[in-house]
């Protein structure tokens, strides 16, 4: 048998994951912006891809596991940090994303998944929608931590965000 071409396993597993780690680098994440609300028992209230390019299942699915991987960051930064600020800056990166976090009086967290940083507008847009959040709970008829389904949120949110994010 021919030897010369013989690797040591440690090193095929890391060419290996090398390669694949920069297959999902490459990977488009079409939505520059992805928006969630994320309700105290880490259940979605609100989702918004702000931006898209192309719309590609696999990038979708692929935003929502980067915001879903930076809930436990969050959650550490919620019980470590004094909480005199409920905007907690950039929580976690993923290659070119950056994931914003604010956290609620209630603990809802509001996440974003970007391309830029920008941190005033960051900070200005979770303001924004964080009084527009506050006057939906307020409503008699919303059930808090239940989907929220409302097609005037969902316009709002997003005219904050082009006005905000300058999308």
């Amino acid at each position: 048998s021919n030897f010369s071409s013989y690797r040591p396993i440690k090193d095929v597993i890391y060419a290996h994951e090398r390669s694949e780690s920069r297959e999902i680098a490459k990977m488009p994440v079409d939505c520059a912006c992805l928006f969630v609300i994320v309700g105290k028992n880490d259940n979605v209230i609100y989702q918004a891809e702000l931006t898209v390019a192309q719309k590609k299942e696999n990038a979708t699915h692929l935003s929502q596991f980067i915001i879903h991987s930076a809930l436990d960051a969050v959650e550490d930064l919620v019980w470590k940090k004094d909480m005199n600020s409920m905007y907690l800056k950039t929580v976690d990166r993923f290659t070119t994303s950056y994931i914003s976090a604010f956290v609620t009086a209630g603990y809802m967290k509001f996440m974003l998944l970007h391309d830029r940083k920008d941190e005033d507008g960051i900070k200005n847009f979770f303001l924004e929608v964080y009084e527009l959040y506050l006057k939906v709970i307020l409503n008699p008829f919303y059930t808090i931590n239940t989907p929220i389904t409302s097609t005037s949120f969902d316009d709002k949110v997003k005219a904050i965000a082009k006005k905000k994010l300058d999308l």
